[in-house]
């Protein structure tokens, strides 16, 4: 059995390269396997190995001050999904590349999952207000499955977003706007940007796509998740969806 993490932080992080090659070497000392990247603006991570050793891993960050509360998604697989383990020092643990969206400085406000499965069991927010599920992932992600009715954008990249955002954005002025990605660090950054720009009817889905699989499973989700690993896509209760039928879907919207 092996288990899976994904993770990310932000916080101010002086020494980027120190802070990369600590945990580079601990998680190769652990036998993990994944990606782990690091700037000054926190860190991002994907690792999978023995139940045993992730758990010390976690353990082990969260002695950090810096890391002490960070949130980790928890997933298990029966092979291990990462061919090797690298570590990287980047601008951003996100690339977006755009000014007004700094996590550090304060989160956009947020919605629960079990808040955001009550809203699509009512068809409304708590004020009346009709929803928008705005999806901030890519054309390849999205293609495995998103929420139902959701609006999805013509785009590759995440640097894309914020054009195809603006293209569209006076016919969401009287909705609540969930924004949403796979584990939710697309939209720390999203939210804050559209927020900045006048949309101050814009939330974040608290914890992502993976988030809410775990805590309300897959209400008012249609398909799987994609992941950034060679599970390709879980399904809402965070099981690898069978290859044939990811790579049938992802043939199908190319």
């Amino acid at each position: 059995m092996i288990r899976n993490i994904a993770a990310y932080h932000f916080v101010p992080v002086d020494q980027p390269q120190a802070l990369c090659d600590q945990l580079l070497s601990r998680a190769d000392g652990l036998a993990l396997r994944g990606t782990i990247l690091v700037a000054s603006e926190g860190m991002n991570l994907f690792l999978a190995g023995a139940p045993d050793a992730v758990d010390t891993f976690v353990s082990e960050l969260r002695d950090d001050q810096r890391f002490a509360d960070i949130v980790v998604k928890v997933s298990e697989s029966d092979d291990q999904p990462f061919g090797r383990l690298k570590a990287k020092v980047k601008p951003e643990i996100i690339s977006f590349r755009m000014p007004d969206a700094s996590p550090i400085e304060g989160r956009a406000p947020a919605v629960s999952p079990t808040d955001l499965s009550r809203w699509l069991a009512q068809g409304t927010d708590d004020t009346g207000r009709r929803l928008v599920l705005l999806d901030t992932r890519n054309r390849e992600e999205f293609a495995h499955g998103t929420f139902a009715g959701a609006e999805t954008l013509p785009i590759d990249n995440f640097t894309d977003l914020p054009d195809a955002v603006l293209a569209r954005r006076e016919a969401w002025q009287d909705a609540t706007v969930v924004s949403f990605c796979t584990g939710g660090i697309r939209c720390e950054k999203a939210a804050l940007w559209m927020r900045s720009q006048g949309m101050d009817n814009v939330l974040q889905l608290d914890g992502g796509i993976l988030g809410y699989f775990e805590a309300v499973g897959g209400q008012g989700y249609d398909g799987a998740c994609f992941v950034f690993d060679g599970r390709v896509a879980l399904d809402p209760t965070l099981a690898p969806v069978p290859t044939s039928t990811t790579i049938a879907e992802g043939d199908a919207h190319a």
